[in-house]
Formats: structure tokens, sequence, C-alpha cells
């Protein structure tokens, strides 16, 4: 799934923030970037470091030799897996049946040539694990940003909350809308600006591009991941399935022709 979302200019340093740090890990094919406004150690980020390669290894279907990969091209059985890899199974299994079919990570192309690819959660998935992570750690205030979905903690300063610019889906560098949060909040967006028409619709197994963006907002970026591929499969329609399905989730889509529509929701956390 991609993801564009960018942190404001001032609200991401090139280099340190202060009294914490960053680091930019490249992994899963795209930049991971991690702001931490506190001090913690360094074994905090080497924890993650870790896990986020310990992902790319077991899910990528980009390489054949891992376990997911093994799995969709039916060279493993389920009885060979991981709990861990049986567990994100059990959660596709879930958003298929919340989401009535819009995200079924069972029909969905891979690279490696199977028709099974779990990578519009696992992303999410993921990086909440991350977060987690260096929650364990002490960390109190930070941001992770893994090619451009969002999950924060915290503040971005003491009293100031994260504030995170939405692309524009026909406008490189400019915001579409602008999002703040403190404390716990997720972030994810699907639009095609960047690789084209590549989210599938399952009803049909052909890609759909309807909307030219769709970003949901909410506390967990497993779900937020996941709902953005969704509701992109849905439409407009998908307003309304997220608004009566899932209320402390929000959801801000851009369509085709420039029209900016939103569920009612988004103006707990929109500032322009």
């Amino acid at each position: 799934m991609t993801a564009t979302l960018h942190l404001h200019q001032h609200e991401l340093p090139a280099v340190r923030a202060r009294g914490g740090r960053t680091h930019v890990e490249l992994v899963m094919g795209m930049a991971v970037s991690i702001d931490l406004r506190d001090e913690v150690s360094e074994d905090a980020v080497d924890e993650v470091v870790r896990w986020l390669h310990h992902v790319d290894d077991t899910f990528s279907t980009y390489k054949p030799e891992s376990p997911i990969s093994r799995f969709g091209t039916g060279d493993a059985t389920l009885e060979e897996l991981s709990d861990e890899v049986i567990n994100v199974l059990a959660l596709c299994e879930e958003l298929y049946e919340d989401t009535d079919g819009a995200f079924d990570a069972f029909v969905v192309p891979a690279p490696n040539g199977s028709s099974f690819d779990p990578s519009g959660v696992v992303k999410g998935w993921s990086i909440e694990r991350a977060a987690e992570i260096l929650e364990r750690h002490g960390a109190v205030n930070f941001c992770i940003n893994a090619g451009g979905d969002i999950t924060v903690r915290g503040h971005a300063h003491p009293g100031e909350p994260w504030r995170i610019g939405i692309r524009h889906p026909d406008q490189p560098g400019k915001s579409a809308a602008v999002i703040a949060g403190a404390h716990r909040l997720a972030i994810a967006t699907s639009a095609t600006y960047e690789r084209g028409a590549h989210i599938i619709d399952p009803t049909t197994g052909e890609p759909t591009a309807d909307l030219a963006s769709v970003t949901i907002v909410g506390p967990d970026l497993t779900y937020t991941d996941a709902y953005a591929t969704a509701v992109f499969v849905m439409g407009v329609d998908g307003l309304n399935w997220l608004a009566q399905r899932h209320p402390d989730y929000a959801a801000f889509i851009v369509t085709r022709d420039d029209s900016a529509l939103s569920t009612s929701n988004l103006a707990d956390h929109r500032v322009g």
C-alpha cells in the first residue's frame, strides 16, 4: 500500500530532536524514520531495527525464501508456519470479514508469483509493534514514519501536538489537510500518485482508481493501514462504512475531480 504523508519540515529535524535523536533505516523497500524526543538508550533503536529486518525477512513477498512467500506459493504448509505468521494470517481473515471483502489479502497478485500478499496490513502492524518496543524502553514522545504511514506518541515538543501534512494527490509539495494529534495517533494513506493503480478490487481482480487518495486517522496503525486500503476499494461509500463500523477512526478522501470529503469526526484532528 502506498502512503505519502509527510511531517512538516519544522516537525522533523534533519539530524537531532531536542533532547532525543533520529534514526533512518532502509528496510522493507522504504525509509523508516524514528524521531525520538526523549533520551532513550541506543538499545531501544537497535531493537527496533532488528525487529523491522525480521519482519522484512519473514513477510516480504519480494523474497522467495521468506515464510510468507513459501506459504503463498505452496512451498510451505500452515503447520510449518510460526505462530507469528499464523497470527498475521488470522488478522487478514479478520479484516476480510470486517470489511465485507474489500480487504482481501488472499486475492492480491504478489511479486513472488502467488495471489497472496498481506503487505496491506503487515507494514502498519509491524510499526505498531516497533512503537511498543520503544515504549518498553521508556520512550514517551516519538514519531515513526514508515514510507508515509505514521504513528506518534506523546508530543512533538512540550505541550505541542504532532502536526502531520496529508499530501495533495495532484500537487506534490502541497498539503491537502493538516492533522494534529498527541499521545497516540496513527495515520495511513492509500493513493495512486507514486505507484499508479495498484490497489486491487477483490470483486473484479483488477486495480481500482476511482479515488485519488484515502487517508485514515485513528489510534492503531495496524488498522489505519488496512482501512485505508479497504476504503479506497469501497470508494465514497467507504466513508459511511467507517463511520458506522469504526467510529474511533476518521477518513479523509480526495476524489478524481479534486473534491475533498471526510467523516464528520475528522474535525477532531484536522487543523487545516
